[in-house]
């Protein structure tokens, strides 16, 4: 099986972090980064991990969630340019920590 990305935007960082909380615990995917914009009031976390893990884990976050995400998106195989763009995000991320 090949490697995907797998995407929730949702309203707020609480509802956010309850997302990658279910994610996590709904499949074998790890958390890759998390974009924040409009001040926090849309957050996109993103996961990674095996096409159906991470398919698995989007749809648990989308049922489950404490508020309904405003988008989802698995990626199956993303292409090189797609995935440099997620390392950058993840790197600003690891920058400040």
């Amino acid at each position: 099986m090949g490697r995907a990305l797998g995407f929730i935007e949702i309203s707020g960082v609480a509802a956010a972090v309850d997302a990658l909380d279910i994610m996590c615990k709904a499949a074998n995917v790890e958390f890759v980064t998390w974009e924040r914009k409009l001040g926090g009031r849309l957050v996109t976390v993103i996961v990674q991990g095996d096409v159906s893990a991470v398919a698995e884990a989007v749809e648990a976050a989308a049922a489950r969630a404490i508020k309904r995400p405003v988008a989802k998106a698995v990626i199956a195989n993303p292409h090189s340019e797609t995935r440099r763009m997620v390392e950058l995000s993840a790197s600003r991320i690891k920058g400040r920590a």
